[in-house]
Order: structure tokens, then sequence, then C-alpha cells
């Protein structure tokens, strides 16, 4: 099929009339950003919290996200409410908010070891 000059315009009148409508339904994820320190302590230390929490009876009857869920859910409560509660991680999902998780837990951490 081929345009004709006066399709074309209509075409791309169309576009640029319906693009910002368009560009005003994309959704940015927004949740809260925490400074994450890779770090061999950081690391050493929630893994220690994240291994007792996978061998817990009250994670280790989860499966997959389910158990993803129960263990960041025990590491820190508080954080993860605040990161993942109001829009919980789904089957199949890049966790983008991991960093986030961990540099929260370690933030918590050291505020109750001081």
């Amino acid at each position: 099929m081929k345009l004709n000059f006066i399709q074309y315009i209509w075409l791309l009148l169309a576009f640029v009339v319906l693009l910002p409508q368009i560009q005003s339904e994309v959704v940015t994820f927004r949740f809260p950003e925490y400074d994450y320190k890779e770090t061999s302590k950081n690391e050493l230390a929630f893994r220690e919290y994240e291994s007792a929490c996978d061998q817990s009876t009250r994670c280790s009857i989860f499966d997959g996200i389910d158990k993803t869920k129960c263990v960041r859910e025990c590491v820190s409560p508080s954080c993860y409410h605040e990161i993942y509660k109001f829009d919980e991680l789904e089957e199949g999902e890049i966790d983008v908010r991991l960093n986030s998780f961990r540099a929260c837990f370690m933030q918590r951490l050291s505020r109750n070891r001081s």
C-alpha cells in the first residue's frame, strides 16, 4: 500500500497529536532508593541474615518467588514494607530494588548496633 502525499500528512498529523497523550500515560516505576556500598563486610552480613531466614521454618515451606518474598521480609520487615509491600515482587520480575533493600537493611543494622 502506497501512501499519497495527503494521506502521509494526515498520518504525520495524527502521530504528532497522539504522541503527547501516549507519553503522558507512560508510568515510571518509583520506589525508595538507598545507596548500597558493596563491600565484603556488607555482603557477608546480608548473606548471614538471608541464609538464616532461608533456612527458617517460616520460609522453608515456600518455593520460588514466595520464598524470596518471605526471606526478604524476614531479613528486615521494615525495609521490606518500605520497598516491596506497595508493589510486591512477581514471578520472573527482575528485582531492580534489591540493592536499595540491601542498603536499607545495612542502614538499619548499623543503627541497631550503635
